[in-house]
């Protein structure tokens, strides 16, 4: 048998290798770009601060007798927060009781004698003067009686208001008292933070203003965990900062558990009249260098364009590059590992 030259053999087996090589199809997911018209928004840096704060404090004098909360702990509303000492509170309600016990015995007493006393004044067994001595002691009694009564219930309350609870669902955020200490009647004790009350304090120039309304989404990060969530722009401050002419902007977001008054958050607001952007998932975005890109498919080959982010919207961004446009297919799945030119299939559409 004849064996082939080794040069011969390589260029008759060297397609078939360059056919081995070459890159299998990638399957991807892709959507199709939406043209809108939206704002170009600009990034600005703001603080995270507590709209509704409560500086509790007790409306007795006492001993601290238990303590249940400290810094940081969110609470909910009704949850007790320190407890004062009542043993002489206690006593003094348990008196109270006896006097009332006894009070009712001498009313028992008196009630009988007027009865007695006013079936012999209809007969005419006693005198009018004994009949009304009779019937002033009786009501003079239940009028004693009620006295102590009202005392009691006002005991009550200084018992219950001994326990000092959370008048609204928060967190701690400073506490100024400790096992053992003597609180004075109006000295604050615990401040506390409303959770459902969680703003950002953002500074804008005053020129924005004209692109922003009370009501808005705007996206914001909490800078501490890069953490995305959605704000609501709920009021703007009626006092512009003197020196920069910055005015504030008060931005809801839900409850948070894990962040601290002060933190910073960066929120995207509008900087611009309406215009048409190119809307695209933030799944589709890649970065190279620094730089953000998307994969498109031409030709059933992955495409990789540069994109202009000029407006930032949750989980989406508007872009305003003239080479993407509405109906064209980007890749959003499966786009992390693709490169240029590499054949794709399409295993789906969302």
């Amino acid at each position: 048998m004849r064996l082939l030259h080794p040069l011969l053999l390589i260029a008759v087996l060297l397609p078939s290798l360059v056919i081995a090589q070459e890159t299998p199809p990638a399957k991807v997911v892709v959507t199709k770009v939406e043209v809108q018209e939206i704002s170009q928004t600009q990034s600005v840096l703001g603080s995270l601060y507590y709209e509704r704060v409560s500086h509790i404090s007790s409306e007795l004098a006492g001993l601290v007798a238990e303590i249940h909360v400290r810094e940081g702990d969110h609470l909910q509303q009704g949850t007790p927060l320190l407890v004062l000492n009542t043993e002489i509170l206690d006593t003094t309600i348990a008196l109270s009781r006896t006097r009332i016990a006894q009070m009712e015995l001498q009313v028992e007493q008196a009630e009988k004698n007027f009865t007695r006393l006013k079936r012999l004044y209809a007969q005419d067994g006693v005198s009018e003067k004994d009949y009304e001595e009779t019937l002033y002691t009786h009501q003079n009694l239940l009028k004693e009686k009620q006295a102590l009564e009202d005392g009691l219930h006002l005991l009550l309350i200084q018992k219950k208001r001994s326990v000092i609870t959370a008048p609204f669902a928060g967190v701690i955020l400073s506490k100024n008292v400790d096992l053992g200490d003597w609180v004075q009647q109006g000295r604050v004790i615990v401040t506390l933070g409303s959770t459902n009350d969680l703003f950002i304090r953002v500074p804008v120039g005053e020129t924005m203003l004209q692109h922003i309304s009370i009501g808005d989404k705007v996206p914001v990060i909490i800078n501490a965990y890069d953490r995305e969530l959605t704000g609501t722009i709920r009021a703007i401050a009626p006092k512009a900062d003197p020196q920069t002419r910055n005015v504030f902007l008060k931005v809801k977001i839900p409850p948070q558990t894990d962040i601290s008054e002060n933190m910073s958050a960066t929120i995207h607001v509008a900087a611009s009249t309406r215009q048409k952007l190119a809307v695209i998932p933030r799944a589709a975005l890649i970065k190279s260098q620094g730089k953000d890109f998307i994969y498109t498919i031409k030709e059933g080959k992955a495409a990789i364009l540069p994109v202009h982010i000029v407006a930032f919207l949750g989980q989406e961004v508007g872009v305003d590059n003239p080479n993407i446009s509405a109906g064209m297919d980007i890749v959003i799945e499966g786009n992390e590992r693709l490169r240029p030119d590499q054949p794709v299939v399409v295993a789906g559409e969302k």
